[in-house]
């Protein structure tokens, strides 16, 4: 007896629709009769393998699938032995069910296997019983299904970074900068200095390259001597430009190694309130930049 046609495809219009419902491709298609744990007997089903995953219609022409399976975590596929004619049965054996399928004619349930196992398992079994053009095909999905693994990955890697980027840059909007920045310039952070000695003598103020800060010091020795140090956005770390360059993680670290590296001769700068900075003459605007990389 000669095994039946394999079913045609389901119409153009029909894969069309079932398009705007997953953008998986599609692989292998055709009937089976599937009998799932909550399922008291088989049911007759068209089945798509789009990807990793089986989709069931009720008929080849339902534009919407009736319920899915998917096989990622597949632990193996076993075949049982069939009292009916000219049928095969395996059981796909899942983490958290056992599902049985039944084909109706035998070549149909070894190209089932075959797409089933080669998209599960990235490889194409050798123990299945297949014309070579079909063995063809399966090295076809093969190949498509690894670059779509591939792709998936970069995508989900990339969206990560996205989110994990935003998250941070929200962070440093949010983030309180150390109390003695100012968004002043070199000059007038150092009349701050020099006209209130008693709130401080350094100054954190944005660089003038506006990618950059830069730290005004006020230093009594011999004679007040006021110098300027450049502080570098590298990455997400900020390096200090001395004779030997000192990064740090944030700018309160940069502020800190100033004042341990002095024994606290250097003190923040520090007004009670920005209030009282305005009102002697000093503009102050708050920062909410993103952090420069």
């Amino acid at each position: 007896m000669m095994a039946k046609k394999p079913p045609k495809p389901a119409p153009r219009r029909i894969f069309q629709e079932r398009l705007k419902i997953t953008a998986l491709p599609l692989y292998f298609e055709g009937f089976l009769l599937v009998k799932r744990s909550e399922y008291q007997e088989y049911k007759h089903y068209w089945t798509e393998l789009r990807g990793t995953t089986l989709f069931f219609y009720s008929d080849k022409k339902s534009p919407s699938y009736v319920d899915k399976l998917d096989l990622i975590d597949l632990t193996c596929l076993t075949g049982q032995n069939s009292t009916e004619k000219n049928c095969a049965k395996f059981t796909l054996v899942l983490p958290k069910e056992e599902v049985q399928l039944k084909t109706e004619n035998i070549e149909s349930g070894e190209e089932w296997r075959g797409f089933i196992l080669t998209v599960t398992e990235l490889s194409v079994p050798l123990h299945v019983s297949l014309l070579p053009g079909q063995v063809i095909r399966l090295h076809e999905v093969l190949d498509r299904e690894k670059k779509r693994r591939i792709e998936t990955e970069r995508t989900l890697s990339s969206a990560i970074e996205k989110e994990k980027e935003s998250i941070e840059d929200y962070a440093d909007v949010l983030s309180p900068m150390p109390a003695c920045f100012y968004t002043v310039s070199r000059k007038e952070a150092t009349e701050m200095l020099e006209k209130n000695p008693s709130l401080g003598n350094m100054i954190l103020r944005p660089g003038s390259d506006s990618k950059s800060y830069s730290i005004t010091i006020r230093q009594e020795t011999d004679m007040p001597r006021i110098k300027h140090y450049k502080v570098m956005s590298v990455g997400k770390n900020y390096t200090i430009e001395l004779e030997t360059p000192v990064t740090l993680p944030n700018l309160f670290s940069v502020i800190d190694y100033f004042m341990k590296e002095t024994r606290g001769n250097l003190r923040p700068f520090i007004y009670s309130t920005d209030v009282t900075l305005e009102t002697k003459g000093f503009p102050v605007t708050p920062l909410k930049l993103k952090k420069n990389v």
